[in-house]
């Protein structure tokens, strides 16, 4: 009998064309799975992940599911997969799952958090890892503007021309922001995010932080239903994927 196992992956994503297979082979799902099938000794190994990255965006604990075509050790799917990938995305842990879960469906959120350096020169040994502003923020204008996103809404305003999800309206559970030394931490978790979503509201929030909008015009960016009255999508650069609840 054929059994279904889960994968947990981490990758940095600066070198790849987001999560989701294309056909220049150049995605994180891509190359894990050539290493599963390299690693099976099969033509195909098929995934299903638990969230879709784009261009740039790193993912910490990704989660996927498989059918396996192979009979292996748990430990063996981390170490003898991770021979087969690149040294910037790995297998951290592998369990053996029902046939009834499913990595998207069965996932009740999805959680992010965005790393932002305020520095006035641009980050170094940081660069493709965090995201980078130059003039100072305020935090509590950007707390108040977080409330007015908060709850079940049409994100039409924040979602990219090529988003393909079927519905804009999403529950936003929690946007909690830090600050730690010059570093912003931006936590968010969501049922499910739209294409460009938690970009587009970092665009927004950090106009609302370097006091160039007030905080309540996040409400009438929420409400006009329209991309083009947000703020330009911020880089991928400091956006994690923290995985699925």
């Amino acid at each position: 009998m054929t059994a279904r196992i889960a994968l947990g992956i981490s990758y940095l994503g600066t070198a790849y064309q987001g999560w989701q297979s294309q056909p220049s082979g150049a995605t994180v799902q891509d190359h894990l799975e050539r290493a599963l099938a390299a690693f099976a000794a099969v033509p195909t190994v098929a995934t299903v992940c638990a969230g879709r990255t784009d261009t740039g965006v790193h993912g910490l604990n990704q989660v996927v599911h498989f059918d396996a075509p192979v009979t292996r050790e748990l430990f063996s799917w981390v170490r003898g997969v991770n021979r087969y990938l690149p040294p910037d995305i790995a297998v951290q842990w592998a369990r053996t799952v029902p046939s009834t879960f499913h990595a998207r469906n069965s996932a009740r959120a999805r959680r992010y958090a965005y790393v932002l350096l305020e520095s006035p020169v641009r980050p170094s040994v940081e660069a493709g890892r965090v995201g980078w502003v130059f003039r100072p923020l305020a935090l509590q204008p950007m707390q108040q503007a977080a409330q007015h996103l908060l709850g079940e809404h049409d994100f039409s305003a924040f979602r990219a021309a090529q988003c393909q999800a079927h519905s804009p309206i999403k529950t936003l559970y929690r946007i909690d922001i830090a600050r730690r030394g010059p570093y912003w931490r931006f936590d968010f978790e969501a049922n499910a995010f739209l294409h460009h979503m938690i970009r587009n509201i970092m665009g927004c929030l950090i106009a609302v932080g370097q006091g160039l909008r007030p905080p309540s015009w996040l409400a009438e960016v929420r409400d006009a239903r329209r991309r083009d009255v947000a703020a330009p999508t911020f880089a991928p650069d400091g956006l994690y994927f923290l995985g699925p609840r």
